[in-house]
């Protein structure tokens, strides 16, 4: 028998833009596979929620990138799929389904982006929904997996391949930031329960907290150049990737190793990355 979605049904919400932040990451760090791919690639919104926005929006972003590429919205309810099918056309195509990503022809995304759905779901299911996703890729693909707040300022998100977890991104808009670590509370459902002591993940934004405090004689200059100096002075501790560009845009990314849980469900899950 066929059996129906796999998941749960989001709370749906959404906004223009709101993910705009992990778009243009997306699209940069994703980008060299695009181009590279022999056949136009396929991409996943999963879980767009009520309104069509962010597939809409994702699609453009990476037809900068690559301009054959054909997206699929994929979402558990079915009304929200018949909302969306007046979207539809031009290479953005809308479907039932959940974690098993029913998509035409089996085929697989070099994409996945998977923004405010694990959040609702336990801890413990959280192994279990990446290596459902992750089996679905493409050779080469990318999930992107996070949460962020109702407009975006916000974001948290970690990025898999098929062999699991690789980095972890922070990003905000940094004029918003009173501290770094009030993006706590954007962590993806990974990393939310783990920012106690004795975590990585606590270490890093208490960490990152101090260089912004260090950093307050920059503030002169704007948010922005204060943002640059913290994390300058994070990466003399923590191995911060490509620390003098992907910065000015607000973000840090650390590889999932470094902040890999040290207890719970996810601990170990760096393991085989060294």
């Amino acid at each position: 028998m066929r059996q129906g979605p796999e998941g749960n049904v989001t709370r749906g919400t959404t906004n223009p833009n709101r993910l705009r932040r992990m778009d243009r990451w997306i699209a940069a760090t994703l980008g060299p596979a695009l181009r590279r791919s022999t056949t136009p690639p396929s991409a996943v919104d999963l879980g767009y929620g009520a309104s069509p926005w962010t597939a809409v929006e994702l699609l453009a972003r990476l037809r900068r990138v690559r301009a054959d590429i054909r997206l699929f919205g994929v979402e558990i309810d079915q009304a929200r799929v018949a909302a969306a099918l007046p979207y539809a056309g031009a290479g953005l195509d809308f479907v039932r389904g959940g974690f098993e990503l029913p998509l035409p022809d089996d085929r697989r995304p070099l994409l996945i982006r998977a923004a405010n759905v694990l959040r609702q779901y336990a801890e413990d299911e959280v192994p279990a929904a990446w290596a459902r996703l992750c089996g679905r890729l493409a050779p080469g693909g990318l999930l992107v997996e996070g949460t962020c707040d109702e407009i975006g300022r916000r974001h948290a998100w970690v990025a898999l391949d098929a062999a699991g977890p690789r980095t972890l991104t922070l990003a905000a808009r940094t004029a918003s930031l009173a501290a770094p670590s009030e993006l706590a509370e954007r962590l993806p459902k990974a990393l939310i329960h783990r920012n106690v002591p004795g975590e990585p993940i606590h270490a890093l934004l208490r960490d990152l907290d101090r260089a912004w405090a260090s950093a307050a004689p920059y503030a002169a200059f704007g948010p922005r150049q204060r943002w640059l100096h913290a994390v300058a002075l994070l990466a003399a501790d923590w191995p911060v990737a490509d620390p003098t560009r992907r910065p000015r845009h607000g973000e840090l990314t650390v590889p999932w190793a470094a902040v890999c849980p040290a207890n719970g469900p996810l601990a170990g899950t760096a393991a085989a990355r060294g």
